[in-house]
């Protein structure tokens, strides 16, 4: 039997803040975290890719990791990205995780190499079994490279830690072949922001968002439309925030979440090299779609 988590709601893929010169802003990390957990959201996912993960060392994870579960106390469940080059290391980084306080992990196949099936079944299996953590695995094959298959989660449905799968591959069809597949064996968020209406309508029961970072009322509004089977009131909304949502699947997404949010007020542009901000055409484009939609917001 899997373990029992109460993981639902929407988890914001938190934003690693930085100062001018690079250096970890906890502070400014921990304020944004604040105004999300004011907003009621249901949970956290510090050091996703949103959260710049591979740019940081595993000891300034530990810390980023530390400043969620502090601002948390408890209150939802907090999980952390382990993206990592080889499995060792990944394990590595889990059992900091573990002794940080962290709730959960979601897990990302090995970052670079582009493992075949048996590969990235016996990565997960390594990480998993690496804490007692319960791991959410992390499917995201446009990026990543990897597809993590219902047939490789069936082959996974024996390691009672894995418990949750994140559906980024953007092809909503695959939702419904994990439940055709699965059952109720995983519980099963959608990954990806310009999908996420689909998503919850197809069965997720919960969604890792990025653009949540920027506007936590009307993302939580959109949630609740949904759960509350208002699907008129959730398209409304939805069609509204489609314009910055395809944002998430921009390859320099953390650029412009960054941007997002620093545009409402939370946290800065910074990112860490080889990113760079958006500048000139694409900067102002961006900050077009960002400003009509803060000006045209859903009452």
């Amino acid at each position: 039997m899997p373990l029992d988590i109460d993981w639902q709601g929407v988890f914001p893929a938190i934003p690693t803040q930085f100062k001018e010169d690079y250096s970890l802003d906890l502070p400014a990390t921990k304020s944004h975290l604040e105004a999300l957990l004011d907003s009621g959201i249901h949970g956290m996912i510090m050091l996703g890719t949103i959260g710049e993960n591979c740019s940081l060392a595993l000891d300034e994870k530990v810390e980023v990791m530390k400043a969620g579960v502090e601002v948390c106390g408890g209150k939802i469940p907090v999980l952390t990205g382990v993206a990592e080059f080889t499995t060792a290391n990944a394990c590595a980084t889990a059992r900091a995780a573990e002794e940080a306080g962290i709730d959960g992990l979601m897990v990302m196949p090995g970052m670079v190499y582009n493992s075949d099936a048996r590969e990235t079944v016996q990565h997960f299996r390594t990480v998993a079994a690496a804490t007692g953590l319960p791991v959410m695995c992390y499917n995201n094959p446009p990026v990543y490279r990897v597809d993590i298959t219902p047939e490789m989660f069936q082959d996974l449905a024996e390691v009672e830690t894995i418990v949750c799968i994140k559906e980024a591959s953007g092809d909503v069809r695959r939702v419904t072949d994990l439940f055709n597949a699965l059952g109720d064996r995983y519980k099963i968020f959608g990954g990806l922001d310009d999908t996420a209406l689909e998503s919850i309508m197809l069965g997720c029961t919960g969604w890792i968002s990025g653009l949540v970072d920027a506007f936590p009322r009307e993302n939580r509004l959109l949630w609740d439309a949904a759960m509350a089977g208002d699907y008129q009131r959730a398209l409304e909304i939805y069609r509204w925030y489609m314009p910055m949502l395809h944002f998430d699947s921009h390859p320099k997404l953390v650029q412009y979440i960054k941007l997002a949010s620093a545009e409402m007020g939370f946290g800065t542009e910074t990112v860490r090299p080889p990113r760079l901000p958006l500048v000139g055409e694409e900067r102002e484009e961006a900050l077009a779609i960002i400003r009509k939609c803060a000006e045209t917001r859903p009452a």
